[in-house]
């Protein structure tokens, strides 16, 4: 399964992880491993719920989740962030 290692910013934490995603999966299942991934690099101080979402770093827009991360053209060293 081939990854790319993308940068995640929490603002909430005021913190980004770096973290591997892999470029075949759905968006939706992706979402689920990032906050799984942030709750535990943040010792369980980051809580996801139902209205977590993912977007573009640099522009604030909301990713489809619908989508694959390949045809979501997101790729190593993308720069997200998880609000």
């Amino acid at each position: 399964m081939d990854k790319v290692l993308v940068e995640v910013f929490v603002p909430v934490l005021e913190r980004s992880f770096d973290i591997f995603i892999p470029l075949s999966s759905p968006m939706h299942e992706v979402l689920e491993l990032i906050k799984r991934a942030v709750k535990e690099m943040s010792d369980g101080r980051f809580l996801a719920d139902e209205n977590t979402a993912i977007c573009h770093r640099e522009n604030g827009t909301i990713i489809n989740i619908n989508l694959s991360v390949h045809e979501l053209a997101i790729k190593n060293g993308s720069k997200l962030m998880l609000i």
